[in-house]
């Protein structure tokens, strides 16, 4: 085989990953944000009642694909996608811990995790994590491919946030995941809310109508946020950062160690 045909063998075993995470993003963000752009009398009663499957079906295909692609070029072994079945699990049975004001206790391993292992690994984390979660809980519906989602692009971000952090004193860049927990903690609950808020037509001034525009709608749905979720978000913004500062510097610690171990 020549040097160029090597090289270009590279690239496409690099890209292909690389086009799989792009294209699982990019239809996430259309499974959000396509009732924006659909007529209301169009849109069922039920939120996502007949697109969900559909939605679960394709994320999942491309979680198989990206894990397939990254065992063939190398960048994951068996023994990191053991590793990422064992969080996985793990993360998922956090789920079952009752936390003040209803936080969820998953979050803090997938954020620290991510950092540890990288952005794609973070995403991975986070979409199996949340399913391997709703099973154990009964969380089984309609939201779950948007939970998946939703926890995917945090840990994916913790990763791009260690890549930056990597080289910092423990104690500033536990200081920023834990910043980075506590915001995220409103995101999500903000994404969350995405997934049914265009649904919810009863003609008051917390609801989206179409044709209202983009103002309007950031508006109005800034309202209903602050109304319904801020409060409860806010708690489980508390509770991600005081996990993660409590547990950073010893999880954070092994699971770098753990990284070393078993990626190349």
């Amino acid at each position: 085989m020549t040097a160029p045909v090597i090289v270009r063998t590279r690239i496409d075993a690099t890209v292909r990953p690389m086009l799989v995470y792009v294209l699982m993003t990019i239809v996430g963000a259309a499974a959000f944000l396509y009732p924006f752009w659909l007529p209301a009398d169009t849109l069922p009663n039920n939120a996502h009642s007949g697109d969900a499957p559909v939605v679960a079906a394709a994320i999942g295909a491309l979680v198989v694909a990206a894990l397939a692609l990254e065992v063939r070029r190398g960048a994951m072994t068996g023994s990191s996608v053991a590793v990422l079945g064992v969080l996985s699990a793990s993360a998922g049975l956090l789920r079952l811990l009752d936390l003040p004001g209803g936080a969820n206790a998953m979050f803090f391993l997938v954020v620290l995790a991510g950092a540890a292992f990288g952005p794609r690994f973070g995403l991975l984390l986070g979409l199996c994590s949340m399913a391997v979660g709703a099973v154990i809980t009964g969380g089984v519906g309609p939201w779950l491919p948007f939970q998946m989602l939703a926890l995917a692009w945090m840990g994916a971000g913790a990763g791009v946030l260690g890549q930056v952090t990597r080289r910092w004193r423990p104690g500033a860049e536990i200081g920023a995941l834990a910043l980075y927990g506590w915001g995220w903690g409103f995101v999500y609950g903000a994404i969350m809310n995405l997934w049914f808020w265009p649904f919810v037509r009863d003609g008051g001034p917390l609801s989206w109508e179409p044709g209202i525009g983009i103002v309007a709608t950031a508006e109005r749905y800034w309202s209903f946020y602050v109304a319904t979720s801020f409060a409860w978000d806010a708690a489980g913004a508390l509770a991600n950062a005081a996990l993660i500062a409590v547990t950073g510097v010893a999880l954070l610690r092994t699971f770098r160690r753990f990284s070393v171990r078993v990626t190349r």
